[in-house]
């Protein structure tokens, strides 16, 4: 797992940068209702996914929530609203919210029963009508059908956290009703052999593969022996899906 305090100063940077973030934002405003007056994004890192929501949709009060002081601290100059939280545990009043947000926060949370207790936290905040919206099946979305999925297609975990199918079979069991589907554009972020080698080695797929023993040097030599190894790949499309709490 990334170090996110230490990762705060190039998050940004190395995901896509503004204009994933706005891609992200509209997104997400669109499973929104407009009635909405309070949002609050789970996981909300450096912010600049929160800052663009916020300015999205100016009505609506936006808050972050995230567990790495390093990025609330980034994200406390884009959004002013933040809080240091255990996105399974917030500091926030039952029934209180219109609105909870999750963008690239589910398939980190690999524990058993995380994800889980993560969509039940969301539930316990969120009044009658409103709105959890979180990305599902994140990591596949990287998959375009490149040599780069080739190589590391033997080496991918079997059970993604954050599968639709699982998130959903969460939703259902806390009584949420579906709400809805979106899809973006990750700008920036198609990969390159050697973009993807370092990004091995530094441990960044954590979530997607199994490397045990010297798993990651193998398949790093593996992916630098492709052609092109520093053209980009296409870019890789995500998945919001939107889950209701019954009035």
């Amino acid at each position: 797992m990334l170090d996110y305090d230490a990762e705060a100063a190039r998050y940004d940077a190395t995901r896509g940068g503004v204009p994933r973030a706005e891609a992200s934002a509209r997104a997400l405003l669109a499973l929104v209702p407009p009635s909405a007056r309070t949002l609050l994004d789970i996981g909300c890192g450096t912010g600049l996914v929160t800052e663009r929501v916020a300015h999205g949709r100016p009505g609506m009060r936006v808050c972050g929530a995230d567990a790495s002081h390093g990025m609330l601290m980034r994200a406390r100059r884009r959004v002013g609203a933040v809080v240091l939280a255990d996105v399974r545990r917030l500091p926030v009043a039952g029934s209180s919210l219109d609105a909870v947000s999750a963008v690239w926060l589910l398939h980190l949370l690999r524990g058993d029963g995380q994800v889980r207790a993560a969509v039940a936290e969301a539930a316990r905040v969120l009044r009658p009508g409103g709105v959890f919206v979180a990305t599902v099946d994140k990591d596949s979305g990287h998959d375009v059908g490149s040599d780069i999925d080739a190589v590391l297609a033997p080496c991918l975990r079997p059970r993604p956290a954050d599968a639709a199918r699982l998130v959903g079979e969460y939703a259902d069991g806390l009584g949420l009703q579906p709400a809805g589907d979106a899809v973006f554009a990750g700008h920036g972020q198609g990969r390159s052999p050697r973009r993807t080698a370092r990004a091995v080695l530094r441990g960044d797929y954590a979530s997607r593969l199994a490397l045990p023993g010297r798993t990651a040097e193998r398949l790093a030599e593996e992916l630098m022996a492709l052609p092109g190894p520093d053209r980009a790949r296409p870019d890789p499309v995500f998945r919001l899906t939107a889950f209701r709490v019954p009035r």
